[in-house]
């Protein structure tokens, strides 16, 4: 049998922003999530990052695998920017489609995934933008990174036409006691890896866990729109015997599919 997927996901504007241009795809039908970070302002973010996902979620229910799919969502958005005179819309995304408990994930830009666990915390992307060239080239820590002023510059988004699309792949497979955790830069811009780690770790459910997330993020600043969708592996419920388990252990029986 194979194991149900549980999860919850969340998306705010900020402390400073009016307006939230992130947009959040959860569809347990075809095992796939996403977030999608618009650029442009308003009227281009937004929807920028609803055509994403919109034309993300419709090719992988056509047969399309995930990086086929980003690539539609590309072609999506150029032609709607092109048709509407709005050439600077664009959007970052990161998706993931679940296969039992193997993992593919895709990502265009500086949103991101990790893979976490009670004492463990791996990024599972790779930021395109300026600030990690610099830091990959060693000219830039990652502590300086954070507060660069040119952090925020990407080198790849959905909707440009100037440019080849390159979508980062990563393949892996999810233990049962593991989280899956996507989320916007508005996320990782005020809260650093260990404080993500920390706080799965103590949650006691996702719904809990995600609102979390944001608000730490907007207490540190709340600088942009934030967003977020955590995953993971349902656990069977305990014997009378079975022993204590862990924190995450305990999460995942905790809230519903």
């Amino acid at each position: 049998m194979e194991p149900t997927l549980i999860y919850a996901g969340l998306s705010v504007p900020g402390r400073v922003r009016e307006h939230n241009e992130d947009a959040l795809l959860c569809c347990p039908q075809l095992s796939l999530w996403a977030i999608a970070d618009g650029m442009g302002g308003h009227q281009c973010g937004e929807v920028a990052s609803a055509l994403a996902l919109q034309a993300l979620e419709a090719s992988c229910a056509h047969g399309l695998d995930l990086v086929e799919a980003v690539h539609a969502a590309n072609r999506e958005i150029i032609a709607v920017a092109n048709t509407n005179e709005q050439r600077g819309m664009g959007t970052t995304l990161v998706a993931v489609r679940v296969d039992n408990t193997e993992f593919s994930i895709a990502w265009v830009g500086d949103s991101r995934a990790y893979r976490v666990s009670v004492g463990h915390i791996e990024r599972l992307t790779h930021d395109h933008s300026w600030v990690q060239t610099m830091i990959d080239a060693g000219q830039m820590s990652a502590e300086a990174a954070r507060s660069h002023p040119q952090r925020n510059v990407i080198l790849q988004c959905l909707g440009r036409d100037d440019q080849p699309l390159q979508v980062g792949v990563q393949h892996g497979s999810l233990g049962e006691h593991e989280l899956l955790l996507l989320c916007s830069d508005g996320l990782t811009g005020e809260l650093d890896d260990a404080h993500i780690q920390q706080l799965c770790s103590h949650a006691q459910t996702l719904d809990e866990l995600v609102s979390q997330l944001l608000a730490q993020a907007n207490e540190m600043g709340g600088k942009d729109n934030i967003s977020c969708i955590v995953l993971g592996r349902g656990a069977p419920a305990p014997s009378v015997e079975a022993k204590p388990r862990g924190l995450l252990s305990r999460l995942f029986t905790s809230r519903k599919p």
